[in-house]
């Protein structure tokens, strides 16, 4: 009985420290996988942006929410961007991920750092604040759309 709660106990700390990209059964996963996390990210930004930039009545406690969301999904897709996906055709992925992961991987860093900068403004109930921070977390998204993504 002790040998197969240590095998099992092994074999959990395995799976645990196994790559990210281990996650994915296959390539389409990982792609639908940062697809998904993009989509939710890009649909709470895309509020924001409609009260930052009026096009949309300013809500504060509807901006922190959507802030803390675009925080959190911010951190999400990277590891679908595994290097298995890089021949599937039904993305927007560019080569140049693949091609360039050092560069992709500082783009990607950029916007982890900017996002949790938006949910902290965001909280603070400042509209003009908001609008300062959301263009730094915009900077972020379109330096790496521009190079890796197509459109």
């Amino acid at each position: 009985m002790k040998v197969v709660a240590s095998l099992a106990l092994a074999a959990a700390a395995v799976t645990l420290a196994a790559p990210a990209s281990a996650q994915f059964a296959k390539p389409e996963d990982a792609v639908k996988y940062r697809q998904s996390a993009m989509f939710i990210m890009g649909q709470h930004f895309g509020r924001i942006g409609a009260m930052v930039n009026g096009k949309a009545p300013y809500d504060a406690a509807a901006a922190a929410a959507s802030a803390e969301v675009v925080a959190d999904m911010a951190k999400l897709p990277w590891p679908g961007f595994h290097p298995s996906t890089d021949k599937i055709t039904q993305t927007k992925a560019k080569p140049e991920i693949y091609a360039e992961p050092a560069k992709f991987k500082e783009a990607s860093e950029k916007l982890q750092a900017e996002a949790p900068k938006l949910a902290t403004v965001a909280k603070a109930n400042n509209l003009d604040t908001l609008k300062a921070q959301f263009g730094e977390t915009a900077k972020a998204c379109k330096g790496c759309h521009d190079n890796f993504r197509n459109q």
